[in-house]
C-alpha cells in the first residue's frame, strides 16, 4: 500500500512536470514566433512585420450586433430561467402539502406520495438539465455567428492597415502586454457597425 502511494505521487510529478514542459514549450514558440514577426529573428536578419491586437469582449460590448447578441441571449435565458423557478415552486409546494399531511396518511398513501414527489423531482432535474444544455446551445450558436463577422472584420481592417498578425487582447488570449498603438479595437469596433448596422 505504502509504495503504490509512493509510485502514484512519482507518476503525479511526472505528470505535473511534463505540464509545466507542454507549458514552457507553448510560450516559447508563441514569444519566438512573435520575435520572429517584430524584427527580432535569433540569426540577427530583421523580418520586416506588423502587429495588432483586439479586444473581443469590447467588440461584443461595444458594437450595436453585439449588444443585440447579448440581450438576445439574457432573454432567452430568463425564459428557460422562469420555467424552471416555476417548476421549483411547485415542488416547494408539493413538499410543504406532504409535510402536513405526513401524520393523516396511511402508510400506503404515504408511499404513494413519496414517489410521486420523487418521480417530480427527477423531470424536475431533466428539465433544468435539459433547459441549460439549450441556454448554452443558444449560445455558443449566437456568439459563433458573431465570431465570424468579428473574424472578417478584422481581417479587412488588418489588411487596409498592413498588419500581418493580430492577437487575441482579451482576458485569456495569448497577449501578455501590448502597447497601446498596437490596439485596433476601436477601428474594429467602427467598421463591425458600418458593415453590420
Amino acid at each position: 500500500m505504502e509504495q503504490s502511494v509512493l509510485n502514484m505521487s512519482e507518476r503525479c510529478g511526472v505528470i505535473q512536470v511534463g505540464v509545466a514542459i507542454r507549458k514552457v514549450f507553448c510560450t516559447g514558440g508563441l514569444l519566438t514566433a512573435l520575435l520572429a514577426v517584430s524584427g527580432c529573428a535569433a540569426d540577427g536578419a530583421k523580418v520586416e512585420g506588423k502587429i495588432g491586437v483586439v479586444d473581443p469582449a469590447r467588440v461584443l460590448n461595444e458594437t450595436v450586433t453585439g449588444k443585440r447578441a447579448k440581450e438576445s441571449l439574457s432573454v432567452f435565458s430568463k425564459n428557460r430561467q422562469a420555467v424552471v423557478e416555476m417548476d421549483e415552486k411547485e415542488l416547494r409546494r408539493m413538499e410543504e402539502d406532504f409535510g402536513r399531511q405526513a401524520s393523516v396518511l396511511s402508510a400506503p398513501a404515504k408511499r404513494e406520495r413519496e414517489e410521486q414527489f420523487r418521480r417530480r423531482v427527477a423531470e424536475y432535474q431533466q428539465k433544468a438539465g435539459d433547459m441549460n444544455r439549450e441556454v448554452q446551445e443558444k449560445q455558443k450558436d449566437v456568439l459563433e455567428g458573431f465570431r465570424e463577422k468579428v473574424g472578417l472584420i478584422v481581417a479587412k481592417v488588418s489588411k487596409r492597415l498592413g498588419l500581418q498578425v493580430v492577437m487575441d487582447k482579451g482576458k485569456g488570449g495569448p497577449t501578455l502586454y501590448s502597447d497601446e498603438g498596437l490596439d485596433i479595437t476601436g477601428q474594429v469596433i467602427d467598421e463591425f457597425n458600418r458593415e453590420y448596422p
